[in-house]
């Protein structure tokens, strides 16, 4: 059994970030200050209108839509993490799961939001719910997004219970009404093997649960494209193309956060170089079945040649877009693969700067996929403003667009604030396990 003072240190090492501090309140700070300035411009927006944006008659899915597919995108890392990687057996994982289902939480939860961003009446976004139709993709999408918040959220909260018990009871400096709020929240918890046994059967339930809900949410999203005719989305493999896609963003994010928190955090002996080492692994291995699914998406059309593909192809490959394009393959995709084949690459810090780049390149290919597809519509382009052709965001819509990211940012910060981000109970557990 473990002895009593690793249990202390364990216990005091994981609850220590949940506390107050200067860098906390000057980092929120920062936050709120920024996210007031992207909803003055949002008001703005509001106030005048969508023309206030570089959305047009042509290109009407722009930054906004993009950001949506990618919000949606990396919430699918809880999933992955917690569900496939739990239910498989990867004890490595383990200490990794609940950063992971914060950062799903999050992103999915800020998801929703940001359609409304998109839309100049959002006082209508009722509409969709009072008068849905089963045939509409988009009441799809609203219902599989709201079922995912909530099943993430019991994902993050039922193994967290045994946890909030040790907060109530060990949290220094702790107000009255926090400690209340930990103790309810911990619902009675008395650590035993019936209590035990219903956490684990329910978590696995929701694990499993949890995976087809979080295929469809992605899969759901891409048929939002696919359901039309246009070069460039007219594609059966929408599904599976999106999926892996949103396991690289889902998988760099994770990787960002495990930097960031075991450095700011202390957590080296809980966040070791050898879970970076797993999860730059993992990351290959998705990206390999995503650059898959890439050439598949891509050298198919190619070799067709089909009037209007061809000229979507060529605006990709050597056109306006081709400099995107081929930054996001090479440098969001091919590079970071080659360069995780070596062992000294899957080290914290070099793993930092390939997982920011990765998500860079994530977020850039969600722009590659929503913006060019638009800007060659089947129709001829006549007697338009030149703005019209070619899409260009606003320093308005820029605006907008960065503030789901301050949003998620805030969550997660909150979040780690108020609850420990490596599993106390379960790491103690594994601790009197192996002795």
């Amino acid at each position: 059994m473990a002895t009593k003072s690793n249990t202390d240190k364990i216990t005091t090492d994981l609850l220590r970030p949940i506390r107050l501090n200067k860098s906390f309140i000057i980092w929120m700070g920062f936050l709120g200050v920024s996210l007031v300035i992207c909803l003055g411009a949002y008001g703005w927006q509001l106030k005048n209108g969508m023309v206030v944006t570089g959305l047009g008659d042509y290109v009407s899915w722009g930054m906004y839509i993009s950001n949506f597919v990618f919000f949606v995108a990396t919430s699918l890392i809880g999933m992955l993490i917690s569900a496939v990687l739990g239910l498989s057996g990867q004890k490595w994982a383990a200490p990794l799961a609940r950063i992971a289902e914060i950062i799903a939480l999050a992103f999915a939860a800020v998801a929703g939001l940001v359609i409304i961003s998109d839309m100049g009446r959002p006082e209508r976004l009722l509409n969709v719910i009072i008068h849905a139709r089963i045939q509409s993709p988009i009441v799809w999408d609203i219902t599989v997004v709201s079922v995912y918040v909530l099943i993430s959220a019991l994902f993050l909260y039922i193994p967290l219970i045994p946890d909030l018990k040790i907060c109530a009871e060990k949290l220094e400096n702790l107000p009255p009404f926090a400690r209340k709020i930990y103790k309810a929240l911990s619902l009675n918890w008395n650590d035993t093997p019936e209590q035990k046994k219903i956490i684990k059967q329910t978590t696995r339930t929701i694990a499993i649960f949890i995976i087809p809900v979080a295929l469809a949410i992605h899969t759901v999203t891409s048929w939002l494209f696919a359901n039309t005719s246009r070069a460039g989305w007219d594609s059966t493999i929408y599904g599976p193309y999106f999926v892996t896609g949103a396991f690289v963003s889902g998988t760099a994010a994770v990787i960002i956060a495990m930097y960031f928190f075991r450095k700011n955090y202390k957590l080296h002996d809980y966040i070791t170089d050898s879970h970076f080492d797993m999860i730059g692994k993992l990351l290959v291995l998705v990206s390999l079945v995503y650059l898959y699914f890439n050439l598949n998406e891509y050298m198919v059309p190619f070799y067709k040649m089909k009037e209007s593909e061809a000229i979507l192809l060529h605006d990709l490959f050597s056109g306006n877009h081709a400099l995107l394009f081929w930054s996001v393959q090479m440098l969001g995709l091919v590079l970071p693969i080659i360069l995780l084949l070596f062992k000294k690459m899957r080290k914290p810090q070099p793993m930092l700067l390939i997982g920011i780049m990765v998500l860079l390149g994530a977020w850039f290919k969600r722009l590659i996929i929503v913006v060019p597809t638009q800007e060659h519509p089947y129709l001829p382009i006549q007697n338009v403003p030149l703005n019209f052709k070619i899409y260009s965001p606003t320093l308005v819509e820029t605006l907008i667009s960065i503030a789901p990211f301050i949003l998620v940012l805030m969550i997660i910060t909150l979040l780690a604030k108020v609850i420990p981000i490596i599993p106390v109970h379960e790491t103690i557990e594994h601790l009197e396990e192996n002795k």
